[in-house]
C-alpha cells in the first residue's frame, strides 16, 4: 500500500485533481496510509493562504465563499475551497452539500470544491478539513477558502486553522450583542454584513461597530464591516481588498508567522493527545475501568483515585 499512497502523494504534488481527491478520501476516512501520506506532502505546504468564513446558518456563507473563489480566480490565482457542513446523523457524511450553491466556479478546473463532514465538531471545522486544507496546499493552491458550520458554538477552532477569518451576518441574524455572545466578535479579523440590501442592514452594521469600538486593538487592526449583497456581487471586491490588507499587515508585522508557528504547535499537541489517548485505553485498561466503575457510582472510590490507579498503570507498562 505504501507505493500507492507515494503515487498519490507524487499526483497530489502535481497538482492532478484525482490524486487530491483521493488525498482527501483517505484523510475523511481515518485510513491508516492517511498518516503516511500527510507526512509526504508536509514539506511542499505553507504556502497557501488559508480564509476562514463563518458565520450563522443562513447568512451566506456559501455565496460570499463562491464570489470570492471568482475574484481569485480573476486574479489566475488556483483556489481550493472545504465546504465543512453538519454531519448526518444516519451516514457519518456531509448533509447539505454546498458545492450545488457554488455555480460560478463548480466548472473551472482550477478551483476544487470538497464538501466534508463537521463529524461533531462544536467549532464548526474538523480536523479532517485542516488536513484536507495541507494537500491542497501542497498541491499548488494559491488560495484554500475554508467555509465553517455555524452553529452558535465557539468558532476558536476556525480562527485557529485560518490566517484571515471572516464572519458573515445578515440583518436578521440578531443584533450585535447576540454575536458577540455566540463567540463570534473575538476571532473576526472583519465582518460581512450580508443581504445588506434588507431593511436593518444599516442598524446592524452601526451596532456592530459600536461593540468594536469596545473592543481592545491592541495588535494594531481594527476589524471593519462590509456590507455586501452576495447573490449579485455587490461588495465582494471591498472584502477582497480587507484580505489582502489584513495579510500585509500580518506579514509586516511578523503577526502571519507567529500565527502559524501557533497553529503547528497546537496542531502537534493534539496529535500527542490523540496518540497517548489511543494508546492508552488498551484493552486492559477499559476492563478495569469496567470493573471499577461500580465502586465509583457506590461512592466506595473517587473518579480521581480511579483515574489516578489507571494513569500509574499505564506508566508502569511503557517504562
Amino acid at each position: 500500500m505504501k507505493g500507492g499512497v507515494n503515487t498519490i502523494a507524487e499526483g497530489i504534488l502535481r497538482g492532478d485533481r484525482r490524486s487530491v481527491a483521493r488525498g482527501i478520501s483517505l484523510v475523511e476516512n481515518g485510513a491508516p496510509e492517511s498518516l503516511e501520506l500527510l507526512k509526504g506532502i508536509f514539506p511542499k505546504t505553507g504556502i497557501a493562504y488559508r480564509i476562514g468564513i463563518t458565520g450563522p446558518p443562513g447568512a451566506g456563507k456559501s455565496t460570499i465563499t463562491n464570489k470570492l473563489a471568482g475574484h481569485f480566480r480573476r486574479m489566475k490565482q488556483r483556489v481550493g475551497i472545504i465546504a465543512v457542513d453538519p454531519t448526518s446523523p444516519f451516514t457519518g457524511g456531509a448533509l447539505l452539500g454546498d458545492r450545488v450553491r457554488m455555480t460560478d466556479v463548480e466548472l473551472d478546473g482550477d478551483v476544487f470544491i470538497r464538501s466534508m463532514a463537521s463529524r461533531g465538531s462544536l467549532g464548526g471545522l474538523s480536523k479532517k478539513a485542516k488536513e484536507a486544507a495541507d494537500i491542497l496546499d501542497a498541491s499548488g493552491h494559491h488560495v484554500v477558502l475554508m467555509e465553517t458550520v455555524g452553529v452558535g458554538q465557539s468558532e476558536l477552532d476556525v480562527a485557529g486553522a485560518a490566517d484571515t477569518t471572516i464572519v458573515v451576518l445578515v440583518p436578521e441574524s440578531g443584533d450585535g450583542i447576540q454575536a458577540m455572545k455566540a463567540g463570534l466578535m473575538e476571532i473576526a479579523d472583519f465582518f460581512v454584513m450580508n443581504k445588506s440590501d434588507r431593511p436593518g442592514a444599516d442598524q446592524a452594521v452601526m451596532s456592530i461597530k459600536m461593540i468594536l469600538g469596545f473592543r481592545s486593538s491592541s495588535e494594531g487592526w481594527a476589524p471593519d464591516v462590509v456590507k455586501t449583497v452576495g447573490n449579485e456581487g455587490k461588495g465582494i471586491e471591498e472584502v477582497a481588498v480587507l484580505i489582502a490588507g489584513h495579510r500585509a499587515y500580518q506579514e509586516k508585522s511578523g503577526l502571519l508567522e507567529q500565527k502559524r508557528r501557533t497553529r503547528l504547535k497546537r496542531r502537534i499537541r493534539e496529535l500527542v493527545e490523540e496518540q497517548l489517548t489511543e494508546n492508552f485505553w488498551s484493552e486492559e485498561r477499559t476492563g478495569v475501568l469496567e470493573r471499577e466503575l461500580g465502586g465509583v457510582i457506590g461512592r466506595q472510590l473517587t473518579p480521581y483515585d480511579l483515574a489516578s490507579k489507571l494513569i500509574e498503570d499505564f506508566r508502569r507498562n511503557t517504562n
